[in-house]
Order: structure tokens, then sequence, then C-alpha cells
């Protein structure tokens, strides 16, 4: 009984369902240095604004091929695995990833590569275009660069006179949903007074309506709008 158990365990240990021919290696690698490469490209694209070391792209290219060639090598073999994970226990990679976008893609590339590896062409494919696909376009709504807001200012020169205290604010609330005074002084060598608004205009469209309706107030002599972009 024991030796046929120490049989077995032999014969499985000796068994090997996965060994691609010489076509399939073949395969398999193209299929990893094409994900690869749209991997990169795709990185390449979305962190052109930041620097990103090219060294890093060129990278994940060899990433996929690599772990597709190990993928290739350990098979099925159990041992082979294993001694794969105490080899790579002894390196020591000391270079940080800085941003969590990076780590995403060494991951992606390794997985594409693994994918490609065991011959599973068709998924590293469609894996690879499915998820550059959902990169780009994360990449475009978060970075879309933010509407300019726009504010308005409105310089009026007038008479200092209960007149224009009362009638003024009744012409600024008809065209503008907020009105804040900011600075009112004299101007010198006159009688007349400067007022500095900010507004928040209902319709941008009605800028002439509403100097038309400042400038219709009485003691009002003139009336100018200004916009700043920040």
């Amino acid at each position: 009984m024991l030796q046929a158990n120490q049989a077995l365990y032999e014969a499985q240990q000796q068994l090997e369902i996965f060994r691609p021919s010489i076509f399939e290696f073949g395969a398999n690698i193209l299929i990893a240095l094409a994900c690869g490469t749209l991997i990169s490209l795709v990185y390449r694209f979305i962190r052109r604004n930041a620097n990103a070391p090219p060294a890093f792209s060129n990278a994940l290219i060899l990433l996929s091929l690599i772990t597709a060639i190990v993928t290739l090598v350990i098979g099925n073999n159990l041992a082979r695995a294993f001694g794969l994970v105490g080899t790579m226990s002894i390196i020591r990679f000391r270079t940080a990833v800085r941003d969590v976008e990076d780590i995403v893609f060494i991951f992606f590339s390794l997985t594409m590569g693994m994918a490609a590896g065991v011959g599973f062409n068709s998924i590293a494919l469609i894996g690879t275009i499915l998820i550059c696909l959902v990169a780009l376009s994360l990449h475009a709504f978060s970075d879309a660069p933010p509407k300019p807001v726009t504010q308005s200012f409105l310089r009026i020169t007038h008479a200092d006179s209960t007149a224009v205290q009362t009638a003024l604010p009744k012409a600024l609330k008809k065209y503008a949903r907020r009105v804040k005074l900011l600075d009112t002084h004299g101007l010198p060598e006159k009688t007349e007074v400067e007022s500095l608004y900010r507004l928040s205009m209902r319709d941008p469209q009605k800028q002439e309506e509403l100097l038309k309706a400042v400038r219709a107030v009485e003691t009002v002599t003139d009336a100018s709008l200004f916009f700043e972009s920040k």
C-alpha cells in the first residue's frame, strides 16, 4: 500500500498537463507583449503631465513579458512555484512607489502577463482593452479643467443722496441674485460718490438692461460693468 502511494505521488509530480508547444509559447509571448505595450502607452498618456520617468512605462512592458514567461516555466508544477517564491523572497525592492495609480498599473501588467502565460489570450486581450478604456474614461472625467468662475462688478458714480440708496437696490435685485457693496468713497474735488458692487447675475445676457436700469436712477451719472475670471 505504501509503495502504491509512493508511485502515485511520483506520477503526480511528473505529470505535466500544462506543456505548450513552441507555437503556443510564441503566441503567448506575443500576446503578453501586445498587452504590455498597450498598458504602457495608456500609462504614458494618463501620466503625461506628471513628469513620470520613461523607465517605469518601459518596465510595464517587461513586467508583462517576464510574468508570462515565469507562468510558462512554472506550469502546474507545485515545486517550481514554491521554488520561485523562495527565490523572489531573497530579492529586496527598495524603490518606493509614490503614487497609488502606479501600483495599479503594476498589478494590471502583472495580471495580464499571467493571463497570457497560461494561454488565456482572449481574456488577456479583452481585459487589457476594457481596463484601458475604463482608465482613459476616468482620466477624462477626473482631469477635466474646472470651469472658470466669472464675477461681475458694477462701478457707479452717483450723488450722495437718499434717493439713490432707496432706488438703486431695487434696480440691482431685479437683475442680480446677490448684491454686495464692496467699497464706497468720495471722488476728489467732486460732490459725487463712487460705489463698487459685486453681483451674481440672474441672466448674464441682460448686462445692457442692467446698466440702463442703473443709469435711469436719479442722480446716477455713470455706471460701468466689468468681469473678472478666477
